[in-house]
């Protein structure tokens, strides 16, 4: 073999070498190359994410905020006209809202339609809970019961079916954990970002970030309108007496870093 043609292909080799371990560099974070190993770091300062107590049997956090624990409905304006019973309470008469206001959140409701079946449709099992008074997270009885799909049970009332139906019998409790991001307003009223939703009903993903058009009507197209940052959590009286227990939500903020390298950080 010519010399040449052995220096060029050992050269060859090495360039091959090189590339590769730069390609696993950008992929794995990690370099990787002639015994040297270098660690990513981003840099950012993160803040150090502060310690809660995550609840037991869907009971809340310690960070929640407890709108009905069984006992009473003081948290809701209008409440009182809501009958509790055993640990949980009753729709009736009209539509309440919670005392205080909220924005982005992460919601958990358990609710049960009645287990005597009377009606059919929308006329079945109907309530809702409404996200900052505007947007509707259907309640329903869906269990072998049809109608239109986006008015369904873990619909955004006529803007998203759930992707499945997870409901449980008539009279049998269910869930609904909402992660809720709100729109956002300029100072003159437009629209600078959608609502999204996330929902799970029995622990089942339904709504998967969806990003709303809109607030819900059952007669208007929807469309926004500018409106607080935080506003009231609504739970529909619809004419049957759904009932509702351990209802908690929390507040979702999200962490804030910025530029520089955290003192702690091993590298």
């Amino acid at each position: 073999m010519h010399p040449s043609f052995s220096r060029t292909r050992r050269l060859i080799s090495l360039g091959v070498l090189f590339v590769a371990a730069l390609f696993l560099s950008s992929h794995v974070g990690l370099l990787q190359l002639f015994g040297n190993i270098v660690e990513y770091i981003a840099p950012i300062v993160w803040p150090q994410p502060p310690i809660i107590q995550p609840g037991t049997d869907n009971g809340p956090p310690s960070d929640a905020i407890v709108l009905f624990d069984g006992k009473d409905m003081s948290a809701f304006q209008g409440g009182e006209d809501w009958k509790v019973r055993d640990g949980y309470v009753i729709s009736d008469k009209h539509d309440i809202d919670t005392k205080q206001s909220f924005g982005d959140c992460q919601l958990h409701i358990e609710w049960a339609s009645p287990e005597k079946v009377v009606g059919r449709g929308q006329g079945r099992g109907n309530s809702g809970v409404y996200m900052m008074t505007n947007y509707e997270i259907q309640v329903l009885d869906s269990y072998d019961n049809d109608t239109y799909y986006d008015g369904q049970c873990a619909a955004v009332y006529k803007q998203h079916p759930p992707m499945v139906n997870a409901c449980r019998k008539p009279g049998q409790w269910q869930s609904y954990d909402i992660i809720w991001e709100g729109p956002r307003f300029d100072k003159q009223g437009k629209l600078l970002k959608p609502a999204y939703a996330t929902v799970l009903h029995n622990g089942v993903v339904v709504q998967n970030h969806f990003e709303l058009t809109g607030m819900t009507s059952y007669i208007e197209k929807p469309h926004y309108a500018a409106h607080p940052e935080k506003m009231p959590l609504r739970l529909q009286f619809h004419g049957n007496p759904v009932r509702f227990r351990n209802i908690w939500i929390r507040e979702i903020k999200d962490i804030a870093g910025k530029p520089g390298k955290h003192p702690h950080h091993p590298g």
